[in-house]
């Protein structure tokens, strides 16, 4: 798929997906989408997401990598450009196996111990770029994901397990970062969402602007929405994120 030149390449407005596109693991609207077919005529248009390709094409759409300029999964792990896949790194490499057995024993026997209302399935994912880990599981129901979070805002199930970590694992160099209602990530430090912007050239464009709900520290939004290279916008669900973009764009 050709995309149209914009009218200003050299303005890049990059988005999260999970409560800034879309609801959390939910999937597009269709006004969404029709407001960024809008705006890629306007600016260049790009996606930067925690989550793996799979699940961005669940909650996105099959060929989102085609609908937009870039399109960055696992914080640009794996990076695409008008289509075309630039590259793909790993976690495992990184870290080397010892040390990812040592993170997960570490974290299996830290979850068997953790007293919760109910926990389901897969509480660790592997990912190219990260461990997502969480501790209620991610084969969670939408009822349930939503209870949890509630139950997690109040007894600091994710947070007091990072700081858990931190200590642990204070050796290696890792970031731990809470995004969406039930998990955490962690990875290597520098490969947040910062990591996407090495593929965005200062001298290609004039401004980089960013949407994401998880801006606040320790939040996974909060390295690219503070970094010196972007302008940074918070919003509070996809529906703010229309507003914002109509404002600013249009």
């Amino acid at each position: 798929m050709i995309l149209p030149t914009p009218e200003n390449p050299r303005i890049i407005a990059l988005f999260d997906v999970d409560g800034t596109l879309t609801i959390p693991r939910g999937e597009v609207k269709a006004d969404m989408m029709d407001l960024l077919k809008k705006l890629r005529t306007k600016i260049t248009v790009g996606i930067v997401g925690g989550s793996d390709l799979p699940k961005q094409e669940e909650q996105l759409g099959q060929g989102i990598v085609n609908e937009v300029v870039w399109n960055f999964s696992q914080n640009g792990l794996v990076a695409y450009n008008n289509g075309d896949l630039l590259e793909s790194n790993s976690i495992s490499k990184f870290l080397g196996e010892d040390n990812i057995k040592r993170i997960v024993n570490w974290v299996m026997k830290y979850l068997a111990d953790l007293d919760l209302p109910i926990k389901r399935g897969t509480f660790i994912e592997f990912r190219s770029g990260m461990l997502n880990i969480s501790p209620i599981g991610r084969n969670c129901s939408r009822e349930e994901r939503n209870d949890y979070e509630k139950f997690d805002l109040k007894n600091n199930i994710r947070k007091n397990m990072v700081e858990a970590m931190r200590k642990e694992f204070s050796d290696i160099d890792m970031t731990y970062s809470i995004g969406g209602q039930i998990s955490f990530d962690c990875f290597p430090t520098g490969w947040d969402k910062t990591y996407c912007l090495q593929y965005l050239k200062e001298s290609d464009f004039d401004e980089i602007h960013f949407f994401g709900d998880k801006t606040f520290e320790g939040g996974n939004d909060y390295e690219i929405f503070t970094s010196e290279r972007t302008i940074g916008h918070t919003v509070t669900s996809p529906e703010d994120t229309i507003g914002k973009l109509e404002k600013l764009f249009f």
